[in-house]
Order: C-alpha cells, then sequence, then structure tokens
C-alpha cells in the first residue's frame, strides 16, 4: 500500500535520477503532529539524525522540535552547526578523543556501560566544570522485547545496547542526572506502554532521584491511527509522578511518508522471467530491503502476477541479491522510464553508500502546495573517491 500522500501528482522527470524527494510539505504536517504531542504532554521531542539528517531542512525543522539526537561525534556536530536545540549524544562506546570533542557540543551525554562512566572521570568532570549546564545519564536495559525483526532488537538476549538492572545495585549513580531506554522500532503506543511499566517496576527506587527520562525513538506517532491521546496521559502521569521531563527522539516519525526516490530503467532482458535493471541500487541506495527486510512500494505497480507485466526489478551493481523486488504493471516497462519508490525519506539518505563505484542520489525538495522543485545537492565521482585512500 502507497503511504504518501501527495506524490501521486509529482512528475518524476522533473528531477535528475537517481534521486530522493521530499515533500516539505508533508514534512510539516508530520511536525505539526509532533508539536501537538509535545504541547499536549510537557514532553520535548528531538530529531534522531541516524534516521533523517537533511540539514537544508533544519530551519523547518527547527521551528517545531526541541533539538536533535546524535549516536556520536559527527552526528553531534551536525545537530551543533546545522540544527536548532538540544543536542543529545548516545554511543554504545566513546573513544577518548571522539569524548572530548562531543564534551564541547553536547547538552546530554548518555553512556552505555559503567566502564566508560567511570573511567572517563576526569574528563567529564573537568568538562562539567566549564560547563554546568552539561547532564549526563545511563542507557538501561530493561531486558523486555517489542520488536519482531532481531536485528531491531535491542533488547535481545546477549544485546550490547543499555544496562541490565541488577547492575545498578553495584554501582554509585552520583553525578547521573537520567535515564534512556530505547525498545521499539516503527512501534505503536501499546508497546511503549508495556515498556514503561516494566521500566517503572525495576527502577522505582531510581526514577524519583532523576531529572530526566528518554524515552527512545522508535515511537509511530505521526501513523495514521497512533493512539495519540494515550501517550501524551502516558507521558504526562509519568512525569508528575516523577518529577522528570521526558524526551522522545523518533527518527521514521518525523520523515515517514515524506519522500520518494525516483529511479530510471536502464535496461531489460530475460532470465526466466522479465528483468529490469535500474540505476538505484537496493544495497547501495536502499539497504533496508534487504536488511529489515520489507517491500518497498512502487507507484503505479502491483504484486508479482497481479498487472499483466510483471519485472524483477534490481540494481546494478555485481552482488547478485541486489534485488528490489517483484513487481507487476499495466504497461510493458521501456527504457528510459522512470520509476518512484514510496517512503523513501528515512533511514535511505543516511545508509547509501558507494559500493561497486555506484553514484549516490541527488536529493531535492519538492513543494506539493506550490508546486516548487529545489535541487538541493548533486553527488559525482569526488564524493566516491573521498571515501577511500
Amino acid at each position: 500500500m502507497l503511504n504518501s500522500k501527495t506524490f501521486h501528482q509529482f512528475d518524476p522527470n522533473r528531477v535528475p535520477s537517481p534521486c530522493f524527494v521530499v515533500d516539505e510539505v508533508a514534512l510539516k504536517n508530520n511536525l505539526e503532529i509532533l508539536q501537538q504531542v509535545q504541547q499536549a504532554s510537557g514532553a520535548k521531542i528531538l530529531l534522531a539524525l541516524k534516521a533523517f539528517s537533511m540539514f537544508s531542512l533544519a530551519p523547518l525543522i527547527g521551528q517545531y522540535l526541541k533539538g536533535t539526537c546524535a549516536s556520536g561525534l559527527n552526528e553531534a556536530r551536525l545537530g551543533k552547526e546545522k540544527f536548532q536545540g538540544e543536542v543529545h549524544t548516545f554511543s554504545a562506546a566513546y573513544t577518548e578523543q571522539d569524548l572530548a570533542e562531543i564534551l564541547k557540543i553536547t547538552d546530554h551525554l548518555i553512556f552505555n556501560s559503567f566502564n566508560q562512566w567511570q573511567r572517563f572521570q576526569p574528563l567529564l568532570q573537568a568538562a562539567k566544570a566549564e560547563r554546568p549546564e552539561l547532564e549526563f545519564g545511563l542507557r538501561v536495559n530493561p531486558l523486555h522485547s517489542e520488536g519482531s525483526t532481531p536485528i531491531y532488537d535491542p533488547c535481545a538476549p546477549g544485546s550490547r545496547l543499555g544496562i541490565p538492572y541488577p547492575e545498578f545495585q553495584q554501582h554509585s549513580l552520583e553525578g547521573i542526572t537520567g535515564i534512556h531506554f530505547h525498545t521499539l522500532c516503527e512501534q505503536e503506543f501499546e508497546p511503549l506502554s508495556r515498556t514503561l511499566d516494566v521500566i517503572e517496576k525495576e527502577f522505582s527506587e531510581l526514577l524519583p532521584k532523576l531529572k530526566w527520562v528518554n524515552f527512545g525513538g522508535g515511537h509511530h506517532i505521526t501513523k495514521p491511527g497512533y493512539n495519540i491521546d494515550g501517550l501524551v496521559e502516558r507521558i504526562k502521569n509519568f512525569q508528575q509522578k516523577y518529577d522528570v521531563q521526558v524526551y522522545l527522539e523518533p527518527g521514521e516519525a518525523i520523515a515517514i511518508h515524506t519522500g520518494v526516490l525516483v529511479s530510471e530503467v536502464l535496461d531489460i532482458t530475460h532470465n526466466a522471467m522479465d528483468l529490469a535493471i535500474l540505476d538505484t541500487s537496493a544495497t547501495c541506495h536502499m539497504p533496508d530491503t534487504l536488511e529489515m527486510p520489507y517491500r518497498a512500494e512502487v507507484f503505479g505497480a502491483g504484486e508479482a502476477g497481479e498487472q499483466a507485466h510483471t519485472y524483477r526489478l534490481g540494481g546494478q551493481t555485481c552482488l547478485a541479491g541486489d534485488v528490489i523486488g517483484d513487481y507487476s504493471f499495466a504497461e510493458p516497462l521501456t527504457l528510459g522510464q522512470r520509476i518512484m519508490f514510496d517512503d523513501m525519506a528515512h533511514y535511505t539518505m543516511v545508509k547509501t553508500s558507494t559500493f561497486n563505484g555506484i553514484g549516490l542520489p541527488s536529493i531535492a525538495v519538492w513543494n506539493s502546495v506550490t508546486d516548487e522543485v529545489k535541487l538541493i545537492k548533486q553527488f559525482g565521482y569526488e564524493d566516491f573517491k573521498m571515501r577511500l585512500s
């Protein structure tokens, strides 16, 4: 099912191919929903840069959200330099060199282990003395799985992410002002509510001593039908009960249903079935179709056999598995024909690679109200070469 509501009227021939195109109107609609949640609940919502780092839209995002969350030094720098508001940083582990730089720019610094929290105390205390507003936190692992895909389950047995509750009995929490947890992946309110039940039970003694609690990401708040009233009420009750500031840091909820990936048919061949080679690659440009995995929907296409002409769509690389999927079309595909993949804003641009020397897609912004298209960036040989040596 196609999720983007505005791109049915977009002409893919207006941009180079391949090209990510984001509708700033659809993005604004998502931001307005998130703003309503902030205003009604008192929570602060941050943009997860790991999902959507399109800094050309930072001025728009900054009108609504309270800041960004980063997964390390580079994202923290981007959040500080290009976006407005707070910068929160979490990493599974920090190098001393990176940490020294992060401490200059982040507002919240979250550790994944007591080992690192204790190891870097001299550095942390010096930074705190220079920047008293700096806050330190720990990521907890509630050992409560809500995800159905193991690769995206941070609470699976043996997970390296977060500190299990028993470890908290053995360590001092002096200097810690907040905790962070993350259990969701594109999920509804109910899995969050169940996670909070576990958090409140296991960390009941700790919560009243904190200043803030970060509920992490994976919240599908802007998906139609999401229980926003339930989320708002749970946040309000949680903040009042423990006298803490709640943070949310969604990524996909901000950019979901806002973008497409334009591609072009380069060749059509046959091997047991019709094959269409595109200038878009699954492994280079939409790796979640292989990792999740999931089916990327195509405008005007159906399931294999649903319409008259079925093709297997694949990329230019030498990877045999560089296959996007099997799709059917009402009319035969032709060389040079443009194809649009739906919902290609979040976790796409941030994951692209130049494997096989395949070029990176251009990036464009479209306004579905004014119909204006702005080509933001194009990539070439230098972008490929500069990643190598």
